[in-house]
C-alpha cells in the first residue's frame, strides 16, 4: 500500500524521469496537544516525502492509522470520533520549496528555506507556509520543521466537554532523511 502511495505521490507531481529527486518512505511526523488537563502527543514513522531538486516541487504523505499514541483508548478515539481515518486515510501537503536552487548535495551545509503549498487534513484544504530546514551531510538530505496547525481549520471537531483535554492548536513537527 505504501509503494502504491508513493508512486501516486510521484505521478500528481508530475516528476520527469530523468528528475534528481530526493525520497524517503520512512519519514517521521509528531504533533503535540498542550491543554489544561492533559498532553496528547502522537508519532507517526511511515511519512513518504519526495523533493524534486530540478524544480522546487516537495510533498509528503502521512497515512492518519499509522499515528502511534502513548494510551491505546487515544489512538481509537483519535481515529473514529476526530479524524474519521477510514473516511480520510491520508493527510497530504503537495507545494515548493522556495530556495531549492540553493542546495547542493555536493558540499556539506545548512539552509533554511520556505515550503508553501496546500496541506489536505480530514478532506479539507489550506494553504500554508512554512520554514524548513535543510541540511547537507556527507552527499545525503534531510528536512525539519516545526509549526502549528488548528484542528478548527480541517473542520475537526472538538467536543466542547473536551476542550479542556485537546487543544485546537497543534504543534506539527516533521523530519525526513532523504537517500
Amino acid at each position: 500500500m505504501r509503494k502504491i502511495s508513493l508512486l501516486a505521490l510521484m505521478l500528481s507531481l508530475g516528476l520527469a524521469l530523468n528528475a534528481q529527486k530526493l525520497k524517503t518512505r520512512s519519514g517521521y511526523v509528531k504533533f503535540f496537544s498542550d491543554a489544561a488537563v492533559e498532553d496528547i502527543s502522537a508519532e507517526n514513522k511511515q511519512v513518504s516525502s519526495i523533493i524534486n531538486l530540478e524544480n522546487g516541487e516537495f510533498a509528503f504523505l502521512a497515512p492518519i492509522k499509522a499515528f502511534e499514541f502513548e494510551k491505546a483508548l487515544m489512538q481509537e478515539h483519535f481515529n473514529e470520533n476526530y479524524m474519521e481515518s477510514g473516511k480520510f486515510p491520508k493527510a497530504i501537503f503537495k507545494g515548493k520549496i522556495k530556495g531549492y536552487e540553493q542546495i547542493d548535495l555536493s558540499k556539506d551545509g545548512s539552509y533554511t528555506l520556505v515550503f508553501t503549498g496546500v496541506m489536505t487534513i480530514h478532506g479539507v484544504e489550506q494553504k500554508i507556509e512554512q520554514k524548513v530546514m535543510m541540511t547537507v551531510k556527507d552527499g545525503k538530505a534531510s528536512a525539519e520543521a516545526e509549526f502549528m496547525l488548528k484542528c478548527s481549520d480541517y473542520e475537526v471537531e472538538i467536543p466542547s466537554a473536551k476542550a479542556d483535554n485537546i487543544s485546537n492548536e497543534l504543534k506539527i513537527t516533521v523530519k525526513f532523511d532523504y537517500a
